[in-house]
């Protein structure tokens, strides 16, 4: 049986062959142009794209309804978002890296051990602006990540008071540290 306009959509869901032909003869260019304008970065993946296309409306021709519109513009409809499911296939691809690729650079341990003394000297430089026992309540709770009611309680500082000396060393240093920046 030769397909025209009027069978092709019945030749599909008897699965003859002939139906699909049709529609590449008859909607491809259209269904071309929409994956192409989705996909003109990736112009390699324009075949595929169309291959899935045409797949995907042999298996879900039943769920076209000529009542609700078109079979051209379910057949768009279906162009579109395969095109968008090769865009995020393609987006997957990109952000998954075999490790097997990955070249890991190796740092040097005296760059390390440099990079750590610098910042060891900028926080004593930071923390030398406040009285010794608020610097060790510093270094208990922001180096060590100690919490701040047993850093206090091995100091001898009660809970509210632990608080109360971080908010007004904090304001100590970025009344110190801050115009630096800004100048």
């Amino acid at each position: 049986m030769k397909a025209n306009e009027h069978n092709f959509i019945d030749l599909i869901k008897k699965r003859k062959e002939e139906g699909i032909l049709y529609v590449i003869e008859t909607y491809g260019g259209l269904l071309n142009a929409i994956v192409r304008k989705r996909l003109f970065t990736a112009p390699d993946r324009v075949e595929e794209c169309m291959n899935d296309i045409f797949l995907g409306i042999w298996k879900n021709i039943d769920s076209f309804d000529e009542s609700r519109g078109s079979f051209e513009g379910w057949a768009a409809g279906v162009a579109r978002l395969e095109a968008i499911d090769t865009l995020r296939k393609m987006k997957r691809e990109l952000q998954t890296v075999s490790i097997e690729d990955m070249e890991i650079p190796q740092e040097e341990p005296s760059f390390l051990e440099l990079t750590e003394q610098e910042l060891s000297k900028e926080t004593e430089e930071i923390l030398g602006c406040l009285k010794p026992k608020d610097q060790e309540l510093f270094r208990r709770i922001f180096i060590n990540e100690e919490e701040p009611e047993e850093a206090g309680e091995a100091l001898g500082i009660s809970r509210d008071n632990v608080y109360v000396r971080i908010f007004r060393g904090k304001q100590k240093i970025r009344s110190k540290f801050g115009e630096r920046k800004r100048a």
